[in-house]
């Protein structure tokens, strides 16, 4: 393969370059490299959503009731879970360049086997495989994007990696839904299968190689899960962002059985909390360049106001679109948890980073458990709110936890 046209410039040093950090790269190479990362966030993104707009279509393909048929998504979610933590200490031993390579060819060969699985069985066993390296993608990728910045330009660029994730709930799973819905189901899994492909090659000609972190070893990884920050940053995380997936999981029906609005309207709802996600990420990375733990705690604390109102009021349709897109925007939180993974996980940074997506995977399996007991209680849909609220509450408090063990520590 002939050399990349971008210049990679390592005659001087990277402000923020360390012995994990990048070498000095020229604005053109960081901005290409946080493209190609970005569009395998968007891949990712629109593999793990698009499955919720197809479930009747693989359930007629596969002669199995829709509720079968969802085991395919907690399979995938199964698969984060387990694979990021893993591969993370695994590869402790691999570049990140050769890691983010691996993961997103598994990624890409998994969705196009996933397309062409013959049997109900198949397909469920491909989706769990597909979701082992999602979390581990996130975690390196957000690694890599760090290591190319100044450190107090770190959560913007989190921000612009994970940017893919958010424009996938707004672009990428709608499209490929649509695709799925005229063509067939296997086709949306083909096209993600694609962007991985693409995604591969993109990492091949823009990222630079780099060298194993000096000392880097499976013992050093393990060493994340000895430190009590890493876990209740990542309890923050598993609990406070329950409440949005709670809202989330169920903001369809709430939209058509509790603000009475017609099934086309749904489309729209989506998309505010699309477009929510988006403005938070953005938003929320330049606040916690500016203050890392204010935008944690700020955006628990939001989140706790908005759940409220969401529960109040969404049977009022202005409210719920206004709401809805509130919710959405509580995202902002994603890249600041994220890069204070980086901070407290100190030299087992790989496995931590990794981690923060198995622990939103798990907000999500909760927000829906918990959500769905309400509504069995016969609460309404939008007592999801309320549940959102506590979950949200919970992780705020979790965070002041972990500032004052943080601040005795300091004092010690």
């Amino acid at each position: 393969m002939t050399q990349p046209a971008v210049s990679f410039d390592r005659s001087s040093e990277n402000p923020a370059s360390g012995p994990d950090k990048l070498p000095g790269l020229t604005p053109l190479a960081v901005i290409l490299i946080e493209i190609a990362l970005a569009v395998g966030g968007f891949g990712i993104g629109t593999g793990e959503f698009v499955i919720m707009g197809l479930l009747p279509d693989v359930a007629t393909s596969y002669n199995v009731s829709i509720p079968q048929a969802g085991y395919v998504i907690s399979a995938y979610a199964l698969g984060v879970v387990i694979g990021a933590p893993i591969i993370a200490i695994l590869s402790a031993k691999m570049t990140r360049r050769s890691l983010l390579l691996c993961l997103m060819a598994v990624f890409a060969i998994g969705n196009i086997l996933s397309a062409m699985a013959p049997s109900f069985w198949s397909f469920t066993i491909l989706r769990f495989l597909t979701g082992l390296p999602h979390g581990a993608y996130f975690g390196v990728a957000s690694l890599v994007a760090a290591s190319m910045v100044p450190p107090n330009k770190r959560a913007r660029a989190v921000g612009r990696v994970m940017l893919g994730l958010t424009i996938a709930t707004l672009a990428g799973t709608p499209l490929a839904t649509f695709m799925g819905q005229v063509l067939s189901w296997r086709a949306a899994f083909f096209l993600v299968g694609a962007i991985g492909v693409i995604t591969v090659a993109l990492l091949w000609y823009f990222q630079p190689r780099d060298k194993v972190k000096e000392g880097a070893s499976i013992a050093q990884e393990l060493g994340a899960f000895g430190k009590t920050q890493v876990w209740l940053t990542l309890a923050v995380a598993a609990i406070g962002f329950g409440g949005m997936f709670c809202v989330f999981s169920y903001i369809a029906s709430t939209t058509t059985e509790t603000a009475h609005l017609p099934t086309s309207t749904v489309a729209i709802v989506l998309a505010l909390f699309g477009i929510g996600m988006n403005v938070g990420n953005i938003v929320g990375s330049r606040m916690a360049d500016v203050s890392l733990k204010g935008t944690i705690g700020g955006s628990m604390a939001f989140y706790v106001v908005v759940m409220l109102a969401f529960a109040t009021f969404a049977h009022i349709p202005v409210m719920l679109y206004i709401t809805t897109f509130l919710v959405g925007c509580g995202f902002a939180c994603g890249p600041a948890l994220q890069t204070r993974l980086m901070d407290v996980a100190a030299d087992a940074q790989t496995l931590a980073a990794a981690s923060n997506h198995s622990a939103f995977n798990i907000a999500n399996a909760l927000g829906a458990w918990l959500g769905g007991l309400v509504i069995s209680w016969g609460w309404g849909f939008a007592a999801t709110g309320y549940v959102g609220a506590l979950l949200s509450a919970l992780g705020l408090g979790v965070f002041l936890i972990s500032v004052a063990v943080e601040k005795r520590q300091a004092a010690a």
